[in-house]
């Protein structure tokens, strides 16, 4: 005999019984709890994107602008929204790259000589900042061009600075190179953007460079703020200078 229809087993998968099912939501559902809540859009812009607007046809070749007043507002809707999340993305990154300069200063005061400043520009601050590689350029009058004793400072033929940046320029921002072993000694061929910062300790004394390299082509690039970096290099100058008055 036939089992009666309360007495049809429930359907089961492996573990126990199904899940109960939503019930499905009608347009009435819908109307009805737009009503109730008129701000959706205000706090749901983006479900604009997920209806289309209707178009109507009245008729004796007039257009309807409703259909086209709709896709407008759509398109300012997405263009808003993507303005919006590169101008936080931007902001985010240049909170992020201000407190990396900032501990980066803080570390080149905290210096304990003179050589341990040189150390930490040359070997800690590449870390600090988030780049690959930070040298110093001392132009010297000297006919023989050498390297300093210490890894990553460099000596450079007088007038270098200007060469390269100008004589009233403070920075140099290049991208997609192949940089130059005088500036970036042995690292040179890892470096593919540069920038490139004029150090001015004192009136009697030489004219330095400051050179920082990333293997990123695009990290330093014409255009792009210097703002931050000049205000690194100036903060080094600032703690050259007084190291060297110390020593006198």
């Amino acid at each position: 005999m036939a089992d009666r229809p309360q007495d049809q087993p429930k359907p089961t998968r492996a573990g126990g019984p199904l899940p109960p099912q939503p019930s499905a939501i009608g347009a009435r559902d819908v109307i009805a709890y737009l009503r109730q809540h008129p701000d959706f859009l205000d706090r749901h812009p983006e479900a604009l994107r997920l209806v289309r607007p209707p178009a109507r046809n009245t008729g004796d070749d007039v257009l309807d602008f409703q259909h086209f007043l709709l896709e407008r507002l759509r398109r300012d809707v997405v263009r808003l929204q993507d303005e919006q999340k590169s101008l936080i993305a931007t902001s985010r990154g240049n909170l992020a790259s201000q407190c990396r300069v900032h501990k980066a200063v803080v570390a080149m005061l905290r210096a304990a000589s003179f050589e341990h400043l040189l150390q930490i520009v040359t070997t800690d601050l590449a870390v600090l900042i988030d780049v690959d590689v930070v040298t110093l350029g001392v132009e010297s009058s000297t006919a023989r061009m050498t390297r300093l004793p210490m890894q990553g400072i460099h000596l450079l033929p007088s007038g270098t600075v200007d060469d390269l940046l100008g004589p009233n320029r403070d920075a140099l921002l290049s991208s997609s190179i192949q940089a130059d072993p005088a500036l970036f000694g042995p690292a040179a061929g890892l470096v593919r953007s540069q920038a490139l910062l004029r150090l001015s300790i004192s009136r009697s004394g030489p004219v330095g460079l400051m050179c920082v390299g990333t293997r990123k082509h695009d990290t330093f690039y014409p255009g792009l703020g210097t703002e931050l970096l000049t205000f690194l290099a100036r903060a080094l100058e600032i703690t050259i200078a007084r190291w060297l008055e110390r020593g006198r």
